[in-house]
């Protein structure tokens, strides 16, 4: 059975308050570099996972990076 995993997601600007909002499992950093948003969390899955990117996408966004947190 597969178990949770800590992601960081790393996206080109600024999100709104409102873009954000798309991605309620996440949390936004306070640690992003000037000109991007740095959103991390729990995934349940690697179904979720293929969630967020698809939000991303649909959001119009560019993903820079993405990786696995340690535990």
């Amino acid at each position: 059975m597969p178990t949770a995993v800590r992601y960081q997601f790393v996206v080109e600007g600024e999100l709104s308050e409102r873009a954000q909002a798309a991605f309620p499992e996440l949390a936004r950093s306070d640690h992003s570099t000037a000109g991007t948003t740095t959103l991390y969390g729990v995934v349940p899955d690697s179904t979720a996972v293929r969630g967020v990117l698809a939000r991303i996408d649909a959001l119009g966004l560019t993903l820079l990076e993405m990786s696995r947190l340690p535990d």
